[in-house]
């Protein structure tokens, strides 16, 4: 049996488009996940050591 390969016509220009989106993607995706951590670090930071040690966290861990 023999294979076929079918190559696609693409508009130009397609896949420079589709590689722009991916990388504006990607760093849309890394902000989101800063911001995350941010925000969960911000709020462990607001506990105090008592609070940190019944969820067994210290101070260290957080930063």
């Amino acid at each position: 049996m023999a294979t076929q390969v079918i190559a696609a016509q693409v508009p130009f220009g397609a896949v420079a488009t589709l590689r722009e989106y991916s990388l504006v993607t990607e760093i849309f995706a890394a902000f989101r996940s800063w911001r995350t951590k941010h925000e969960t670090r911000k709020a462990l930071l607001a506990l105090t050591n008592e609070q940190l040690e019944d969820i067994g966290l210290c101070r260290a861990d957080v930063l």
